[in-house]
């Protein structure tokens, strides 16, 4: 049985960023086994515009309403809502930029966090309508947040997560990269080796 992975990438530092390591670490691992396809997005590459209320007015007109420019806006969505259903383990590659999550990323979570889509709301609030998918999270940081009130980033990603119905995560942090070689070094090989045994685990 094949497990299929997404992978999205999120940092402005190309071949440069950390998480992009630790985003090829996985892909590396998972190609080097049977069993595992993996789907690739970079969103910095391939970045998504801010949302604007043409696209998400596109959204609620029936496909076959649509004029072409809506049926262009709307395709954004509906590609990486795709591309998300159509995967068993998501893999969200992210680095900290000022506490929190790149631009690039928050825009693909706004096309994939779609009421009636991903969720819904009932009258015991919102349910997620996303199931049976996984998620990992590879985060690089300059410096040490994991488990402090500066972390805003972490609850936020499983709050986004959540929402859809994503509660299966499993968090991989390499901290402190920019304070020191030696701290670097550990961080990564530490993290690498999470990221190891998680793809055994697929």
């Amino acid at each position: 049985m094949t497990t299929r992975a997404l992978v999205i990438t999120s940092s402005i530092l190309a071949e440069n960023g950390q998480s992009n390591a630790l985003a090829n670490r996985f892909i590396d691992q998972a190609n080097a086994r049977n069993g595992i396809n993996v789907t690739q997005r970079n969103v910095v590459k391939n970045a998504l515009p801010h949302l604007d209320i043409s696209e998400l007015g596109a959204w609620q007109v029936a496909a076959d309403k649509r004029s072409a420019e809506q049926n262009a806006l709307a395709a954004h969505s509906e590609t990486l809502l795709a591309e998300l259903r159509a995967t068993d383990v998501l893999v969200i590659a992210v680095p900290m930029y000022n506490l929190g999550i790149p631009s690039q990323l928050k825009a693909w979570f706004d096309r994939v966090l779609r009421a009636g889509e991903t969720f819904r709301y009932t009258e015991n609030g919102p349910e997620g309508l996303v199931e049976g998918k996984r998620a990992i999270i590879l985060a690089a940081r300059g410096g040490q947040y994991a488990g402090t009130e500066l972390d805003s980033q972490t609850p936020h990603l499983k709050a986004m997560l959540g929402l859809m119905g994503i509660k299966d995560t499993h968090v991989v942090y390499a901290e402190g990269l920019n304070m020191g070689e030696q701290r670097r070094d550990a961080a990564l090989k530490e993290a690498f080796q999470a990221i190891d045994q998680l793809v055994d685990a697929l």
